[in-house]
């Protein structure tokens, strides 16, 4: 958020730029990092993912929403299937005068790692972090009695050639 930028290291330069087009030189970071709130939402993840690996000298890490949660519903109770895993028809929000207001788009783990072999790298390490048992807080549509059955999160680490 624009508030933790500003509440961060003032030295840092701040920089919003179109994921498909950085302005930053060939091999310009060590490590590029994305959480949760960019691939999702852009309908060409592969060149997205070519893009970071082009200023990026070794890693690129990002997380997503893990992908079966897109088969369930919203509800942090429900624990049954509702819609394909494979459906990958863009989940689209509109407002009163049918203006969209959100889009999502779904990709599967193969996908993710095909968009990341498409975009020139390699798969170093796919996470799928545990529930913790201390956290007794449900998230959205995260609780404690899904998160023991299936991951809520899926983290892509990438090595860039």
């Amino acid at each position: 958020s624009l508030e933790m930028l500003k509440a961060g290291d003032s030295a840092l330069i701040r920089v919003q730029a179109d994921g498909y087009q950085l302005p930053f030189a060939d091999r310009s970071f060590d490590i590029t990092f994305s959480s949760y709130g960019a691939l999702p939402f852009l309908p060409d993840a592969p060149a997205v993912l070519r893009e970071w690996a082009r200023v990026t000298r070794d890693l690129v890490i990002f997380s997503v929403t893990h992908p079966i949660r897109w088969a369930m519903r919203d509800d942090p109770a429900d624990l049954t299937i509702s819609r394909s895993y494979f459906d990958r028809s863009t989940y689209i929000e509109r407002d009163g005068q049918n203006q969209v207001t959100y889009t999502e788009h779904h990709r599967t783990i193969g996908d993710w790692v095909g968009a990341i072999v498409t975009a020139g790298m390699s798969v170093a390490e796919i996470v799928e972090p545990e529930w913790p048992a201390w956290n007794g807080e449900t998230w959205g549509a995260w609780s404690p009695e899904r998160g023991k059955l299936i991951p809520g999160t899926a983290i892509f680490v990438a090595k860039v050639p």
